[in-house]
């Protein structure tokens, strides 16, 4: 084993050798795709007493780790925009609400089958219900498919399971503070609920009159918005952990109190990069408190956590969605979203275990049962639409015979119109073209994912629907039989021609519903073009290059 006492003689030395260790670890989870939450985790039971050892200064680890959670929660109670919530749609609250109540129904009840004890199986079947989403927004993110309606959905009941968090961790705090012998429950109930309440009054009294004069005045100077937002989260979470709340929750309402006002993204992105950075040291401090021979003993129920986040999260979304008149394809692509368990999961179980209520082997085996969730379900989400093609057949008795709340209009829409041409994509170099095609007269239906850009076109009198490119079914809806073009303008995932790319899936849609006309296709690659001419398509646009070209055309005859 390597000797590394020497990293010891001072804390600077010590915290090289973990930064050290995580970006080379992190370098081996980028190569295996995997996100950086899997990497910090491996780093922390790696720098542990059961490993390495690296981790001796635990005060320093720990006052970073606690900054880090702040942080965290501070973020997420950024995205919880009190009017993006009242606006939440029906799917959203339903499948949400749901998920939650039956995955900790059914893991409770896992828990006691495999032995856990009453509050242990609470415990752990509350964290199942937690889904990354950090995790699940940077692969919508990567896929393109935040704005699609899987992608909307699957936002919509993330931010519901977000305000789960709070309550669970209201809840935790009412019954975990003011440990004294004389002190009843019901009075630290009480004594919480009230602090609660003043914290909120609070809160609101500064949402309402001071965030966004006191935010227009701040944001003048970049370093002072970033300084205010980390000393705001610290704040908060001080005085929630001073009258006995938590520091998590203390965090994230200082996040909702700056949620209303138009600098919230701008704290986001510049907060993020230390989020990550700040988070490394939470997982440190939680793997130096894990024996890795104990999770041996956890192999087991952890596989049957895993087993049951992996396959029952999914199929409980698909259910309620099916239900509520969604396609399966729908159903199953917002589904996956949920196939992991989240950071929130180890810190629910972190903060239970410094109440006492829960122990060591508890903690191991809710990050165990992370570590399996959230490195398999990133390839699930990854190969979304692979996954779905392979297991189409088998997901009828999630679709009604009518899903109606997909199919209705866009059918009644598109049955009795003729059109010259359907474009899919209303980004600008869509809209451009499309703007040019009008001028000949040219009957255009336009297709995108994005009900926004489906909305705007329709309220600018133009017809389109919302659509998505990869589904089959949708495709055999259109009115091909007239149309003598199809352009596709999507987004491009810039990763190369895979057979998951939107363009391919589109040819391949319009050859299986045996369509005559012409297809184009855009591209931001010239050595793109032969290949996707030899998949079907008779014009392929290089926008960068045909925009290049009319420049230098332009320069040449002003200096003629």
């Amino acid at each position: 084993m390597f000797d590394l006492s020497f990293v010891h003689a001072s804390p600077f030395y010590e915290l090289t050798a973990l930064l050290a260790l995580a970006a080379l670890v992190g370098f081996i989870g980028l190569l295996l795709r995997q996100p950086m939450v899997v990497s910090f985790i491996a780093v922390g039971v790696m720098a542990g007493p059961s490993a390495l050892g690296i981790v001796q200064s635990h005060e320093n680890i720990e006052l970073l780790a606690e900054l880090g959670i702040a942080v965290l929660l501070f973020l997420v109670g950024l995205k919880l925009d009190l009017k993006l919530v009242r606006t939440l749609g029906a799917v959203s609250v339903a499948t949400g609400l749901g998920q939650v109540l039956f995955t900790a129904v059914i893991g409770f009840f896992i828990g006691l089958a495999l032995g856990l004890d009453t509050i242990t199986s609470l415990y752990v079947a509350v964290a199942l219900t937690f889904s990354s989403t950090i995790i699940i927004v940077k692969l919508l993110s990567d896929k393109k498919e935040v704005d699609a309606l899987h992608g909307r959905i699957a936002i919509g009941f993330l931010i519901v399971q977000d305000l789960f968090v709070v309550l669970a961790m209201m809840g935790l705090s009412a019954f975990g503070v003011g440990s004294e012998e004389h002190t009843g429950a019901w009075l630290q109930i009480g004594t919480v609920l009230f602090y609660g309440t003043i914290l909120l009054a609070c809160v609101g009294l500064f949402i309402r009159y001071l965030a966004t004069p006191l935010m227009n005045r701040i944001a003048h100077s970049p370093e002072l918005l970033v300084t205010f937002a980390i000393g705001w989260a610290a704040l908060l979470a001080s005085l929630g952990s001073h009258f006995d709340f938590s520091k998590e929750l203390g965090g994230l309402l200082a996040g909702v109190s700056l949620a209303s006002t138009p600098f919230r993204e701008a704290i986001v992105a510049r907060l993020s990069s230390l989020r990550d950075f700040l988070l490394l040291f939470f997982f440190i401090a939680l793997g130096a408190q894990l024996d890795l021979s104990l999770l041996g003993a956890q192999v087991l129920p952890a596989l049957a956590f895993s087993i049951f986040v992996l396959i029952g999260n999914p199929l409980i979304v698909m259910a309620i969605m099916g239900y509520m008149g969604y396609r399966k394809r729908t159903g199953f692509l917002a589904g996956l979203t949920v196939a992991q368990i989240s950071e929130f999961s180890l810190i629910f179980m972190a903060m239970g275990m410094t109440l006492g209520h829960v122990n060591a082997d508890a903690l191991g085996l809710v990050t165990l049962v992370g570590l399996i969730t959230i490195a398999l379900s990133v390839y699930m989400i990854t190969y979304s639409h692979t996954l779905y093609r392979w297991l189409e057949p088998a997901l009828a008795i999630f679709e009604r015979k009518t899903p109606l709340r997909e199919k209705a209009e866009d059918k009644r829409m598109t049955e009795y119109t003729k059109y010259d041409v359907i474009l899919f994509g209303l980004g600008r170099y869509g809209s451009a073209i499309a703007a040019q095609l009008r001028k000949d007269k040219v009957k255009i239906l336009a297709v995108d994912f994005n009900p926004d850009e489906v909305r705007n076109w329709r309220a600018a009198g133009y017809d389109a629907v919302y659509g998505d490119a990869c589904n089959h079914e949708f495709i055999s809806s259109l009115p091909l039989k007239s149309v003598k073009w199809v352009i596709s303008a999507m987004p491009q995932h810039d990763v190369g021609l895979t057979h998951e790319d939107p363009r391919l899936v589109l040819i391949d849609g319009l050859k299986r519903e045996k369509y005559t006309g012409k297809i184009a296709v855009s591209s931001h690659y010239a050595n793109e073009a032969k290949q996707l001419k030899k998949k079907g398509a008779d014009i392929v646009f290089l926008p960068f290059d045909d925009a290049a070209d009319n420049a230098v055309k332009q320069m040449r005859k002003l200096t003629r």
